[in-house]
């Protein structure tokens, strides 16, 4: 049975179990980070050798192919479940309408005196999405990664993905990288597979940013090449906070809160609650409710380390611990939700509702699943279009515009010290 903690918020407790769960991420491990950078340096050097020569080593042996021929890609979809498809063509069609509404405009602003001003956004050329693979494989990751990326405008999208143990791709994978309209693929995973996609090989395109979840060695290899290439985020484990009161029901949240509590040992899943009963209620569902899931093992080192249910006294109490926390998922579970979203500042994405749990958002709902952690929705947004476009100003003024706007200019370089700043503006105006 897993232990979770019961805490009763008086300014210190509380905090003390924040700091404990901050530290889950912790600091890169240096082992980790030096196989990582000896990979990435050999792949740089060894191309595609290297990456096979990485593959062949931690998978045993090398895949059919490198690249997934069409014809393969194609008849995963052909012979795909149909109810699977459908399914799948019903995400996408909720995630293609949500991220439709995300996109920048260009826009040209001319003034009186001539000047014109604008902006120019358009997608970013390549980008590279890691999926991984074996028990891993989420084909949800496909949808959220791909989708906003060709709403984007991004003219081509690489895929790689680490071969199944008989050295074939995973079919789920490629059914849904055939619907997101995924360009290529190729059958490679790990920290090689990341330096492939910053450096270019004679084989994998370079691409100008790469997203998608992955272990330890590929986070710590996207982390190593940020600056050569751009990345997403540095995804930590996942988190759920269930906000509720004494509307809320027990079963559902027990069950909510176990959905993000199977995803890993780091995993924490915490309930804050103005309702003593709803707390002790949640604890024997989970209890009842555990004994019958696959992954009960996780769930209950999970919520044994990192989870816990804090009494609180108010509503407003819960809000403030939410945005204290700036949880990954956050679940409203007030009689009256949606009075409280303007309270609520820091979440990757917020459920309201009894109807709304956070799988709905995993999946299906239409906003991104790809989701800050570790606290850092503070400041950081899920993934969205505006992930993959890139934005260019541009700038035209007249002679007589720029003589008005001379003096200012000069003052202000001048007072910088940077006389030759100063120079470009007062030459043009020596006669």
């Amino acid at each position: 049975m897993p232990e979770i903690k019961k805490i009763y918020a008086n300014g210190v407790d509380e905090e003390e179990f924040f700091k404990l769960v901050e530290k889950r991420s912790g600091e890169t491990d240096k082992k980790v980070t030096a196989v990582v950078s000896e990979i990435i340096e050999t792949v740089k050097n060894g191309g595609d050798s290297a990456v096979k020569a990485y593959t062949e080593k931690f998978d045993g042996k090398l895949p059919q192919y490198y690249e997934v021929p069409r014809d393969v890609i194609n008849d995963a979809l052909t012979e795909a479940d149909p109810a699977f498809t459908e399914a799948l063509l019903n995400c996408i069609e909720n995630i293609s309408d949500f991220h439709n509404r995300q996109k920048s405009q260009s826009f040209i602003n001319p003034k009186e005196n001539g000047v014109i001003l604008g902006q120019r956004v358009r997608g970013l050329e390549r980008v590279g999405l890691y999926v991984p693979g074996g028990t891993a494989a989420y084909p949800s990751s496909v949808l959220m990664n791909a989708i906003p990326a060709k709403i984007a405008g991004v003219k081509e999208i690489i895929m790689v993905t680490p071969p199944l143990k008989d050295g074939t791709p995973n079919k789920d994978i490629l059914v849904a990288a055939a619907l997101c309209g995924v360009d290529r693929i190729f059958l490679a995973g790990g920290a090689q597979a990341i330096a492939a996609l910053a450096y270019g090989t004679e084989e994998i395109p370079k691409v100008d940013k790469i997203v998608g979840p992955g272990n330890i060695y590929v986070a710590t290899a996207k982390k190593l090449l940020y600056g050569t290439v751009d990345i997403d985020m540095i995804a930590g484990p996942s988190e759920i906070l269930v906000i509720a009161d004494d509307s809320a029901k027990p079963e559902f949240v027990a069950a909510d809160l176990m959905s993000q509590a199977e995803h890993d040992k780091l995993a924490s899943a915490i309930l804050v609650t103005t309702s003593e009963k709803l707390a002790d209620e949640t604890v024997k569902e989970i209890n009842r409710q555990v004994q019958e899931l696959a992954r009960k093992e996780i769930i209950d080192i999970s919520l044994s380390d990192f989870g816990a249910i804090i009494i609180c006294s108010t509503r407003d109490q819960a809000c403030e611990i939410a945005n204290r926390l700036a949880p990954e998922h956050l679940e409203v579970l007030f009689e009256n939700p949606m009075e409280y979203i303007g309270k609520l500042n820091n979440a990757g994405s917020v459920f309201l509702g009894d109807y709304a749990p956070e799988p709905l958002g995993d999946y299906y709902a239409g906003p991104n699943h790809v989701l800050p952690t570790s606290g850092t929705a503070r400041f950081f947004s899920p993934l969205g279009v505006n992930s993959f476009e890139k934005r260019m100003s541009f700038i035209y003024y007249t002679e007589d515009a720029l003589r008005e706007a001379k003096d200012d200019i000069v003052l202000v370089a001048e007072k910088e010290g940077l006389t030759a700043h100063a120079n470009a503006i007062k030459v043009r105006f020596k006669n």
